[in-house]
């Protein structure tokens, strides 16, 4: 049986994703535990690139998963920062995997500021290991089989989603390997080795003939339309012609055929058409015999040779001596029927079973200028309708004071201090009068130097501390393995300006108290003071107690 083909992965030049990410990130979100986790998240990002393209990925289904877990992330964090040449400019720069390079020139390679074209490759290299993951499988037992589909359709799906969105992704005529031409065509491969598997599968569970042979004859079928594909080579890379992809195309065509016509002839023979069967081990015969001749360097045959002919042999020697059944022209048998198991698989992330999305608490950018914009819109209303709201508040209270009210409604009796006021009194009273709030104003200052006092220290222990593990740093090199101190407090640190702005803004609060305080303290003092000298300072509304009544009476 022919081995099966893969596909050689895309090679891509190293990009520092940290430094214009976090630049992002500090200039969108403020200072705090958001901002840094976020941060976090690009240096964890940058990582995870490293680790899917920054190393030779050996051929095993863990190197895969890092290279889909990439893939997820990158389909996640594309709406939520704004990848473009006019703000975050990220250059991906990828080579061609089929292109080798010449003595005097090295291989052709792109380089796009497009996250579509980052997208595009890393799912391009999945598909890729995921074929030589599948093309390394034992098929010798159920579970090399069933890893060995589940790959070559995850590869044909990958392939395929990358034919239909490359061109929209990139904007631009794309490297040949990832032109939707190469890729549509290996898609068809893939699909074809999938079902060539699941022919493997069958024949080694011994299913029936008919089934079997609606299997092969449907791989026959896959290879032919991706043999077909292959004869327009100026939209193809060399590697299709140089490296063996088209004479084992066209040598499966063939043997899948023969496979077909193999186990279709068992089935005439349960049926007694004896010519059926030996018109279709001739064709199988002649198909094999076409592969040996042509494609024998690339493909051993004779195991199938061996079973075709002998089949042959023994049913000739039947029909010949027994039943002298007239045997029918190719063309005029029954045309084998078709069985598709296999199918692409649909790329949707995400397609790592362990993928958690590393940005999942930042709003999409989409998102955050709505928001913005609704928030504009709605402080624009708000501020409109406080501001007609605060006229016609001002109109009531003029026309309130024009008829001495509510003061009016109060002072009934003349006599007796209003019952607000003596509320307000006995309130002021209770809460330490005067005397309470000089002493705080007068606690402030102490209270302001001691919390700045324990901030100081705070930070000149974290100063101290920077500077110690520096110099062990230095002394040790790389036996000081331990977090940098830097890396550490930073959160402390930013915490430690957070309170030096509270404490700055709390010095302009007490000035603000002061003021009022000093506005209001004579009143403040009237409120302190007896009932009955708190009722001689309050202006009585009786017209016999005025002064001017007192003169007339006398």
């Amino acid at each position: 049986m022919a081995t099966f083909i893969s596909v050689p992965l895309k090679k891509s030049s190293e990009v520092d994703l940290v430094k214009p990410l976090s630049k992002f990130v500090t200039a969108t979100y403020p200072a705090g535990e958001e901002q840094g986790e976020y941060i976090r998240a690009v240096e964890e990002l940058n990582k995870l690139r490293r680790n899917a393209l920054g190393r030779p990925l050996d051929k095993h289904e863990s190197c895969l998963e890092i290279l889909l877990r990439y893939y997820d992330q990158l389909c996640a964090v594309e709406p939520k920062f704004p990848f473009s040449e006019n703000q975050l400019c990220l250059t991906f720069t990828w080579k061609d995997a089929f292109d080798k390079g010449s003595l005097f020139g090295g291989s052709v390679k792109l380089a796009l500021a497009s996250l579509g074209y980052e997208k595009t490759c890393v799912l391009f290299n999945a598909a890729a290991l995921a074929s030589q993951i599948a093309s390394e499988q034992n098929l010798d037992n159920d579970e090399g089989l069933k890893a060995a589909a589940k790959y070559y359709q995850l590869a044909s799906g990958a392939f395929g989603h990358i034919k239909d969105t490359v061109l929209s992704a990139l904007n631009r005529e794309p490297t040949m390997d990832i032109s939707p031409e190469t890729v549509g065509t290996l898609s068809l491969i893939m699909l074809a080795q999938a079902q060539e598997v699941f022919f493997l599968k069958a024949t080694s569970d011994k299913m029936k003939d008919a089934v079997i042979a609606k299997l092969a004859n449907q791989a026959a079928d896959f290879y032919g339309d991706a043999f077909k594909q292959c004869q327009y080579k100026d939209n193809l890379p060399k590697y299709f012609y140089f490296q063996e992809v088209l004479p084992v195309l066209a040598a499966k065509h063939c043997i899948m055929q023969a496979n077909a016509e193999l186990h279709q002839s068992i089935l005439a023979k349960q049926k007694k058409r004896f010519g059926e069967e030996i018109a279709r081990l001739q064709h199988a015969a002649e198909l094999v015999k076409t592969v040996a001749s042509r494609y024998d360097e690339y493909v051993s045959v004779k195991d199938l040779s061996e079973k075709v002919n002998r089949a042959l042999t023994a049913a000739k020697k039947d029909n010949d001596f027994i039943y002298h059944d007239r045997v029918p022209e190719v063309k005029d048998l029954e045309h084998i029927g078709k069985a598709t198991l296999v199918k692409a698989t649909a790329i949707t992330p995400p397609l790592s079973q362990k993928f958690t999305d590393l940005f999942e608490k930042m709003v999409p950018t989409a998102v955050q200028q709505s928001m913005s914009i609704y928030s504009q819109r709605k402080a624009e209303t708000v501020n409109r309708l406080v501001g007609t709201m605060r006229e016609a508040t001002n109109l009531c209270n003029g026309v309130l004071a024009s008829l001495n009210l509510p003061a009016a409604l109060e002072d009934l009796s003349g006599d007796s201090i209003p019952q607000s006021i003596a509320e307000k009194a006995r309130a002021v009273v209770q809460l330490g009068g005067l005397q309470s709030i000089e002493q705080l104003i007068k606690d402030l200052p102490e209270l302001l130097t001691r919390n700045r006092e324990i901030l100081d220290e705070s930070l000149k222990m974290l100063d101290n501390e920077e500077t110690t593990d520096n110099e062990l740093r230095t002394k040790f090199n790389q036996r000081w393995n331990r977090t940098p101190s830097g890396d550490l407090y930073k959160p402390l640190r930013a915490e430690g300006a957070n309170l030096s702005n509270i404490l700055d803004k709390a010095v302009q609060a007490d000035q603000v108290v002061r003021d009022r305080y000093n506005t209001h303290c004579e009143m403040i003092t009237l409120l302190c003071k007896p009932e009955n000298e708190l009722n001689a300072a309050i202006p009585s509304a009786n017209p016999t107690k005025t002064l001017q009544a007192r003169a007339l009476s006398s």
